[in-house]
């Protein structure tokens, strides 16, 4: 089975059932050995009414226990035996599944990483949520096809000989039989296909209005939003439920059909072999052994129903999977390198110069419009800003990464360790424990390790949930500065501390920063009194550019924007 570790090799990107062989070829040798397993197992199920049958025309019926015995002993280590086969395909298929099913999820997380910030320009998180807690099940149970799949062919084949020494018609009804399942089940595996299909992207939409929900339910229920979107979500998820309704009604038919079908074909052969055997064309034995291969014929025609129902529903869910591994992240056409020195950054649109060494906070009207700056400053959107005297397009986006961070107030959280939280990336393994206490000093967060139980070895649930909203930021901006990149965007660092906790951050910050390039988006004046410069941007642009005080003083739009107290501030 794939390791933690392990490459998982390159998809075959071509269509759903092409990924679903490749994961077939990617572990080869366990999918055949699952394939002779349940092959051997189908075919001693399907020697047990032969052995039976001799046990009654051999010893039996002439009365000979010699026979009897040694018939009614192979027909017990047959099944003995066939009992150990059926541990070994049930382990092996097991091995094949949740190799496929971790070796799926490798990849996707793997791309996913891969798009980095192009990610939630190109995929809802809805659909990836569906393709990580739903499609990946789905495709890997679709594999057991390789193994009790292949065994039903053979089984039902060996069957088919076998009845041909009892009787030729019989033989051959059996044999016309599976291909007559086929075409009435066939249409229904087709149509399953479509409103599977359809299912599963309403099931990625509503996912993700769930998350839009969770994240926003505090700032709906302020604006009184919540009773309209709680409408619009019944609306969906009442789509989704008659989506349902119908892939349903074709899975019950399905279901319905893989019992039913085979039931009355199996009849129909049990009441042909009735009439030999009445007609004296077949001795007793050989009926005992045709009632025991329609026994045994349900088994292979059950699975071979199962395994299309399987296998159609997971070629829909490999369709998903790789429409997403399809995604390309945006291209990097840059090839030229960063300034040597250190540079000022601009951005033609806004208007927004970031001087080197400085420590600059950007003021808007709507954040939204500081923010977007940020994105194009440190290129996550495409811009025409320019780092010195190149664009910041032409430079390696590799040489950005390294030495231009963004650090978002809402950055993502990993679960694990406090320690793992702030030092996420094996980069960080080599740096004293003096830089990480000097980040969580910086960012006032060293009472989060004091009040833990086990400081900073204490594990963390996803997005830091069991912190505070302000000790989650404290954190998020311990980890931003433990990087000590050469120029720092941080996106609202201190919007959710308390007046002392801000101040304490805005001072230590322009202390542990000085010399080198920050920039924060920011309306408190507590942290706007500590900095260099101050920008103020309306409808998206420079309005106007100084100190903290000067702009409170010259700008009456600055002023009624940050000011708490505008006569206290202007005294």
């Amino acid at each position: 089975m794939i390791d933690a570790y392990e490459d998982p090799g390159t998809p075959d990107q071509r269509g759903g059932a092409r990924y679903l062989w490749w994961l077939v070829r990617r572990q080869a040798g366990r999918c055949a050995a699952g394939a002779m397993f349940g092959t051997v197992w189908m075919v001693l199920l399907a020697a047990t009414p032969y052995l039976m049958s001799r046990a009654i025309d051999d010893g039996l019926e002439p009365g000979n226990m010699r026979a009897l015995t040694l018939w009614s002993g192979a027909l017990f280590v047959v099944g003995a035996f066939n009992a150990w086969l059926s541990i070994m395909r049930h382990r092996t298929m097991t091995r094949v599944r949740m190799d496929a099913n971790f070796r799926t999820v490798k990849v996707v997380v793997g791309q996913a990483v891969r798009l980095g910030a192009s990610l939630r320009r190109q995929a809802g998180a809805g659909e990836v949520v569906t393709i990580g807690v739903g499609d990946v099940q789905t495709v890997s149970q679709s594999l057991t096809v390789v193994g009790p799949g292949i065994g039903a062919v053979v089984g039902y084949l060996v069957i088919a000989v076998l009845l041909v020494s009892v009787s030729g018609v019989v033989a051959l009804v059996v044999l016309l039989g599976i291909p007559v399942l086929a075409l009435l089940v066939g249409p229904l595996l087709g149509r399953l296909q479509g409103s599977e299909a359809e299912y599963r992207e309403r099931q990625g939409v509503l996912t993700a209005r769930i998350g839009d929900l969770a994240g926003g339910l505090r700032v709906l229920a302020g604006l009184g939003g919540k009773q309209l979107v709680a409408d619009a979500f019944r609306q969906d998820s009442g789509r989704l439920r008659e989506q349902g309704y119908r892939v349903g009604a074709v899975t019950s038919w399905v279901q319905a059909l893989g019992v039913g079908l085979p039931s009355l074909f199996l009849a129909v052969v049990t009441w042909l072999a009735a009439r030999l055997a009445a007609q004296g064309d077949i001795t007793v034995g050989q009926l005992v052994s045709v009632y025991g291969y329609v026994a045994v014929l349900v088994w292979p025609v059950a699975f071979l129903v199962e395994c299309g129902y399987q296998v159609s529903r997971g070629v829909v869910c490999a369709r998903r999977v790789v429409r997403f591994l399809r995604l390309e992240p945006a291209a990097d056409t840059g090839t030229l390198d960063a300034p040597s020195e250190p540079s000022a950054l601009y951005d033609p649109e806004s208007g927004v110069r970031v001087l080197p060494g400085r420590l600059t906070a950007l003021v808007a009207e709507h954040p939204a419009d500081a923010t977007t700056v940020v994105d194009r400053l440190g290129r996550y959107a495409p811009s025409c800003a320019t780092w010195g005297d190149t664009r910041l397009d032409d430079i390696a986006l590799s040489q950005i990464r390294s030495r231009i961070l963004v650090a978002d107030h809402e950055a993502d959280l990993f679960a694990g360790t406090l320690q793992a939280m702030i030092r996420p990336s094996p980069a960080f393994a080599g740096q004293p424990e003096a830089a990480t206490r000097k980040a969580l000093h910086t960012a006032a967060a060293e009472d989060i390790v004091q009040a833990l139980p086990h400081g900073l070895d204490t594990p963390m649930d996803a997005q830091a949930r069991n912190l505070s909203g302000g000790q989650r930021q404290r954190v998020r901006l311990a980890r931003a500065l433990l990087t000590d990149p050469e120029i720092l965007l941080a996106v609202e660092p201190t919007s959710a501390l308390d007046a002392h906790t801000e101040a304490t951050v805005a001072t230590r910050l322009r202390k542990a920063r000085e010399g080198r390039t920050t920039v924060v988006t920011t309306t408190s004046p507590l942290v706007l009194d500590r900095t260099d410069t101050v920008l103020y941007l309306k409808d998206g642009k420079v309005e106007a550019s100084g100190s903290h005080h000067e702009l409170l003083a010259t700008t009456p739009g600055y002023r009624a924007l940050v000011a708490r107290d505008t006569e206290e501030v202007l005294g």
